[in-house]
């Protein structure tokens, strides 16, 4: 449950009260994906960054992980997320394709890195990020139905191509598929109270 950047415009505040209401009706396991979008359009930037903010003060109150959305906004985003910087406050930068030192701030900010297709294409720098990060702090993801991985790369994602990350990330790390699914998979149960 949460308020895409994308999806912020005049009428956010609304959005967010939308947002509250099923927060404390349903059960849900996460807030997002929230962040800041600055790829398609920075008319609504502060917007986006007071809709982010409102959405941090709703995680810490319902005790949910975050999942952020960074698109051109890694700066941005690494900043709010410092300032709430607290033990209650996990989540993951979804998408993630940075570099080695955004990882790192991420990680010492008590968050996760979720890996997509995008780890297995032939001009990401993404494979040596990941050789550089302990696996405990890698989700699996898909952002279906972008970003695609290799070799279905242009075509629709599904869920079932998780499986090709795995597979490009025990490549990387020179494991066993079996242990990226065994330890990913515990990430995930950890981070979103799936146990």
């Amino acid at each position: 449950m949460g308020l895409h950047p994308t999806s912020v415009n005049e009428n956010y505040l609304e959005e967010l009260d939308q947002v509250e209401f099923w927060l404390a009706k349903e059960k849900f396991y996460a807030i997002g994906e929230i962040g800041i979008d600055l790829y398609w359009d920075k008319t609504f930037q502060k917007d986006q960054e007071i809709a982010f903010t409102k959405q941090i003060e709703l995680a810490k109150k319902y005790q949910l992980p975050i999942v952020i959305h960074m698109r051109d906004s890694f700066d941005e985003v690494y900043e709010i997320v410092k300032k709430y910087t607290s033990p209650e406050l996990t989540g993951v930068f979804h998408c993630f394709t940075g570099t080695i030192e955004q990882a790192k701030k991420i990680i010492e900010l008590n968050f996760l890195l979720g890996i997509g297709g995008v780890v297995t294409f032939k001009n990401s720098s993404l494979d040596k990020v990941v050789e550089k990060v302990d696996i405990k702090y890698l989700l699996l993801e898909t952002d279906a139905p972008f970003l695609t991985p290799m070799p279905f790369r242009g075509k629709r994602n599904e869920s079932a191509y998780t499986r090709l990350v795995a597979r490009k990330i025990a490549e990387i790390k020179n494991i066993s598929l079996e242990e990226i699914a065994e330890i990913t998979t515990s990430n995930a149960k950890q981070l979103f109270k799936f146990i």
